[in-house]
């Protein structure tokens, strides 16, 4: 609103001291990350306060883990608090016609409502078990098909780039925002504005792969099914992400630390992808309009931040499934606009390594109960957070035994945000390392 205000009061001729500065993402960025925060801490505690007085506190089953009976009646839901730091910071200083923004913005309601609604079942309906997986993975395939749709069909969402003119495809009708003819200059279009299925790869020097190179058609039928598989990518990439973070809370300020080390990550991607003279020295893509996503991030951050200061341990409250899945759709949809999603695995292991201790604990039972009649497991419980805290040993094989003695989870959570703060960097560092 306040970026919005300035810019009408511009156009009208007004020249008020200071208002030049809403011209800078640097400033906006800055400004919407601390208002978010400032917000958080502010509302948070009223908030919790409000959310004692209707009871809504977690229920605890005793799984033998340290500290665990202990969190019980601690409030829950309180993820209400990171959705509403990050739109006031987002209303108040970005862009938001910027389609970007819409889009975030739209996955953040939708994600806070999906996850709202699998609370308020374990709260006040009382089932622990909550909104089932099925509804849970229907909720995020329709939010990854709107956000890929919408990149497939949005004439906003483009990328500029050096288009070879013999592709089946005519210049004019695929590569131009306006429909005209392209301008070419040999055997290239030149920074022409494309509709582009390319995202980036790591670890080589052209680090960028096409989804059209999975297509295993050519001509109209191609161009269709590149699109096709692009979006079905966006899809797995956003579900991925949202049941990865929902997976990772399990200790005070795990998710929320975590995810704001990411947060800081995909900002500065986004930085650089919307500046035209940084994109090109680090030879990355050039999407105009991205720089929003960074404003955006900043009050992302900014909210999770806020949030720490309640969640931080002991924790006065949850963030519950409604800031969990809310948190991982906003990663999700962020790093597929930025055309980053094959750098999910190392930007957001933490994440990863969390979901894919549940399948491999899973799926190794199942097979060893079938082959061998006795479940193994790997780990003596998963997520895998749970391995170092647990303190009673399940009954059957383990694998890999529980630590003894078993770790604090202030330690634990603090040790994963170190693992995070690594990863995020060697992140970083592969704009130059290719």
């Amino acid at each position: 609103m306040i970026y919005h205000l300035f810019r009408y009061l511009e156009n009208l001729g007004w020249d008020i001291p200071g208002m030049g500065l809403m011209h800078y993402l640097s400033v906006r960025a800055m400004l919407a990350s601390v208002t978010a925060m400032v917000f958080a801490l502010v509302v948070g505690k009223r908030i919790i306060r409000l959310l004692q007085r209707k009871q809504i506190g977690e229920t605890v089953r005793d799984l033998g883990l340290e500290g665990q009976i202990q969190k019980k009646g601690t409030p829950t839901m309180g993820g209400i608090i990171i959705i509403l730091s990050i739109l006031v910071g987002v209303v108040l200083f970005c862009d938001i016609t910027n389609i970007y923004v819409i889009l975030l913005l739209f996955s953040t309601l939708w994600c806070g409502a999906l996850g709202f609604t699998d609370d308020y079942i374990k709260v006040f309906k009382h089932r622990k078990e909550g909104l089932s997986e099925k509804a849970k993975l229907v909720g995020q395939i329709l939010l990854g098909f709107i956000v890929g749709l919408t990149v497939w069909w949005s004439p906003d969402i483009v990328v500029r780039e050096k288009v070879p003119v013999n592709e089946f495809e005519p210049v004019a009708v695929e590569r131009t925002l306006d429909n005209d003819p392209a301008v070419t200059s040999g055997k290239y279009v030149e920074e022409n504005v494309v509709k582009s299925t390319k995202t980036t790869i790591p670890f080589v020097k052209n680090h960028e792969f096409d989804y059209k190179w999975l297509s295993p058609f050519k001509g109209k039928w191609g161009w269709y099914a590149k699109w096709a598989i692009y979006v079905l990518m966006i899809v797995v990439v956003i579900t991925a992400c949202s049941n990865g973070t929902n997976l990772t809370d399990g200790l005070d300020g795990l998710a929320a630390g975590t995810s704001a080390i990411v947060g800081v990550v995909i900002g500065l991607l986004a930085w650089l992808s919307g500046n035209l003279i940084d994109s090109n020295y680090l030879n990355i893509m050039y999407m105009p309009g991205t720089g929003e996503v960074a404003v955006f991030m900043s009050a992302f951050v900014g909210a999770l931040i806020g949030f720490l200061w309640f969640n931080s341990f002991p924790a006065m409250v949850f963030m519950g499934d409604t800031g969990s899945l809310t948190i991982g759709g906003i990663i999700g949809v962020s790093a597929v606009l930025l055309r980053k999603e094959l750098l999910i695995p190392l930007l957001c292991g933490v994440f990863f390594v969390e979901s894919l201790s549940v399948l491999m604990q899973r799926a190794f039972f199942k097979i060893t109960k079938r082959t061998k009649g006795e479940g193994v497991r790997i780990w003596s419980m998963t997520p895998l957070h749970h391995h170092y805290q647990d303190k009673k040993q399940l009954p059957g094989r383990v694998l890999l035994p529980k630590p003894v003695p078993p770790h604090h989870e202030a330690k634990i959570t603090v040790r994963f945000w170190i693992v995070e703060i690594i990863l995020a960097v060697s992140t970083l560092a592969l704009l130059k390392i290719r």
